[in-house]
Order: C-alpha cells, then structure tokens, then sequence
C-alpha cells in the first residue's frame, strides 16, 4: 500500500488459440482462476496481484504469471491500460495496471486446479471489471493483427499457412483466406518458406508447405494497414 493508502495491482490478460476438440476450430482463450474466497467467491478472475516495492510493473506481471498461475513461456507481454475508478473494488482503493501477453498455441504449462483456459466468447462470471479487461486486450491483440507482426506470439515456430489463418480468424472473429494472408505476410517480409512440409491431414492431399515468422520480436510491418472483416 502506497503513503496515499491507495494499492496498487497489476493483472495479466493472457491468451492463446486452443483447439477443444480435434475436429472444433480454434478458438481464442483467456487464462483466469476461480475464487475461492470473498468478495464475489466463485467468480473468475485474471492472474495478477499487488506490485512490489522493489519492483518494475513488467517484472511484477511476469512474476504473477510464473507464481500464481505458474505461466512462464509467455512469448509476447506488453502494458495494455491503468483501470482506476474509485470503488472498482470494494475496500481501500486499488488501482491496476493491466498487461495483454500471449502465449504460442503449442506451448503447454501444468495449471493450478482452480486455473483453466476459456474462450473469449463464452466467458464466465467474471470478477470486478475483469470482462472490461479482456475485452480492451482483446480489441488491442485484433487491432496489432492488422499492422504488426504480433502473430509471432501465437503461431508455432513452423506451421502451415493453413494454420496460421486459423489463428488469425480466432484472434479476430472472422474467416482469414490462407492465400491472402500469405501474400501480405510475405509482401511485408513477416514470414518466410522453411523449405519443408508438414503432415497430410486427414483427408490426404499434398503434404503442405511450412513457414516460419523472420523474427521473434514485435515490429511494426505496415502502420496503415488494417485487417478488415470479409463484406
């Protein structure tokens, strides 16, 4: 707690695009655990918790995310917005810092038991403002989709095209054609060809080529550029 009596919390809105099962399309999941104490027991809240003295607001959302939720391969984390309305929560006044990350949908982690992946479109009761969290982390990850090579965080290091634009129409909401989506990435030198190819699904076919993104590391690719829902 601050001289001022005012605390201040940092929270991680985190996402990957999951399967549920093998023949449902991916989806956009959020990381949030279950509460198991008052106020609002049994809502679902985002990993975070009070930053530290002798701590930087990126170190104290790592650290969240490695000790509450034991999250460490988050391969993209950026400050998203200060939620700061007076009576957010109940109590002496508690200001958050909040951090979008994201995490490659081939990475795994061994979750608590009151943790748990949810699709963003079917969300739980959530805590406090939490939904207005997610909700701004969404809309910033779908805006960086358009102008950015952000899908870095979310794509496994080798993948199909195919694959690639299912990431993108989970992140976003909307189809994402694999041909169109390749023209642009590679226009802007997003994503190259590995030279080798994965394995036939399984309704046969060729075996389709891979690609890899150029760098590991966000980059603005086109900052007018915008990825826009087919009419």
């Amino acid at each position: 707690m601050g001289a001022d009596g005012i605390i201040h919390e940092v929270l991680d809105a985190v996402f990957q695009v999951r399967s549920p099962a093998s023949d449902a399309p991916p989806e956009l999941s959020v990381l949030l655990w279950q509460r198991a104490r008052d106020p609002q027991r049994g809502t679902w809240s985002l990993p975070g918790g009070i930053l530290r003295a002798d701590e930087d607001l990126t170190t104290s959302a790592r650290r969240l995310l490695a000790e509450k939720v034991d999250v460490r391969e988050v391969a993209h984390l950026e400050q998203l917005s200060v939620f700061s309305a007076p009576h957010r929560l109940p109590g002496p006044r508690v200001i958050a810092s909040t951090y979008l990350g994201l995490v490659r949908s081939d990475s795994t982690a061994n979750l608590p038991p009151d943790t748990r992946w949810h699709p963003v479109g079917a969300l739980p009761e959530m805590s406090f403002d939490h939904r207005e969290v997610v909700t701004l982390a969404r809309t910033r990850l779908a805006a960086k989709l358009s102008y950015t090579n952000i899908a870095f965080a979310l794509a496994p290091p080798d993948f199909a095209m195919s694959t690639l634009s299912d990431i993108y129409c989970a992140a976003l909401g909307y189809p994402v054609d694999s041909t169109n989506l390749l023209r642009i990435l590679s226009r802007r030198g997003v994503v190259s060809a590995t030279g080798t190819v994965g394995r036939t699904g399984r309704s046969g076919g060729r075996p389709p080529a891979l690609y890899r993104f150029a760098e590991n590391g966000l980059r603005v690719t086109d900052e007018f550029a915008t990825l826009r829902p087919p009419a």
